[in-house]
C-alpha cells in the first residue's frame, strides 16, 4: 500500500471517532472501559483483528484505558490499511458493552 497524502489521511482520521493524528507517520485511538477486565477483553478482540488483517497496532493498556497506535512501516506512514484497521477496532469497541470512548 502507498502512503496517503497528508490531507487525505487527515480527512480519514477526522471521520474516525476517538482517533487523532500524532505526526507524519502515526495515528492514535483511545478507548475507555468500565472495568479492567473489559479493557483486556477488548485487547483480545484487537489482537484477533490484527492477525486477520496482518497489520498490528502498538497497544498501551492503562488500567481501564486502551490506546492503539497505527502506522504502515513499509509505506513510511499512514495508508488505507491503517484506516481500515481503525474502523474495525471502532466496530469492535461499539459491539462491546462499553458506554463510550475517549
Amino acid at each position: 500500500m502507498e502512503k496517503m497524502p497528508v490531507e487525505a489521511a487527515n480527512e480519514a482520521i477526522a471521520s474516525l471517532a476517538g482517533w487523532s493524528r500524532q505526526d507524519e507517520k502515526w495515528m492514535q485511538g483511545s478507548y475507555r472501559f468500565p472495568t479492567f477486565i473489559e479493557a483486556i477483553a477488548f485487547v483480545g478482540k484487537v489482537a484477533a483483528i490484527a492477525e486477520e488483517m496482518n497489520h498490528h497496532p502498538f497497544i498501551g493498556i492503562d488500567y481501564k484505558k486502551v490506546t492503539l497506535r497505527l502506522t504502515t512501516w513499509h509505506a513510511g506512514g499512514l495508508t488505507e490499511l491503517d484506516m481500515q484497521s481503525a474502523r474495525r477496532y471502532n466496530e469492535a469497541f461499539e459491539s462491546s458493552s462499553a458506554p463510550g470512548n475517549g
